[in-house]
């Protein structure tokens, strides 16, 4: 069973620090202790800068590296912190409310770890919708003046696939796509839904 905070209270008490987020980034890397990517070994020391360097070839491995935190000059603290407000509310939290709850100087940089986080979401190889799905199309983006529909040049077009779950809606996909057409629609059926989907 995944041991994950509660509440508000226990997140901050959990990770209060860096280097408690740290220490969960090597469990989650490593959940039976580090090993040198290099050499294979599992003796190890680190560094001040939370590098782990192996013992026996001297290889620095960082926590980070290959994560959505690499390169980020902004405290683990604070990624965690918008980690947990993502997930932490049924609706979810916009770029904006991210960027007004940790503080962040500017707007682009809320969208763009709000962007990252949800890739990371992303479950590699997740299981094809089946049953009777429904798929209908919206827009993303601001209005335009006098255009509406499919008329309008400014806006992204997002496919939408959903499980019928009785009176409720099941999982949820979702794509952008060039066009409504049919060339740019039907290959998403092959990637979205079970052979045995009813649409």
């Amino acid at each position: 069973m995944e041991d994950y905070p509660r509440n508000q209270t226990e997140f901050e008490n959990r990770f209060a620090t860096d280097e408690a987020c740290r220490e969960y980034l090597v469990a989650l890397r490593w959940p039976e202790g580090f090993i040198c990517p290099r050499c294979g070994n599992g003796c190890f020391g680190k560094t001040k800068r939370g590098l782990m360097v192996c013992h026996l070839c001297r290889y620095q491995a960082s926590i980070t590296a290959g994560t959505i935190f690499q390169d980020s000059r902004k405290p683990l603290t604070l990624w965690f912190r918008a980690i947990w407000t993502m997930t932490g509310q049924k609706t979810g939290a916009s770029a904006l409310a991210i960027q007004r709850i940790l503080g962040l100087g500017g707007y682009v940089t809320a969208w763009t770890w709000m962007h990252k986080l949800r890739h990371a979401m992303v479950v590699p190889g997740r299981e094809r919708l089946r049953g009777e799905v429904e798929v209908d199309e919206t827009f993303m983006g601001a209005p335009e003046q006098g255009r509406h529909g499919r008329r309008m040049i400014n806006k992204t077009m997002v496919i939408v696939a959903a499980e019928k779950n009785g009176p409720g809606i099941g999982r949820i996909r979702m794509r952008r796509v060039r066009d409504g057409s049919a060339k740019s629609i039907h290959p998403l059926s092959g990637n979205l839904l079970n052979r045995e989907a009813r649409c």
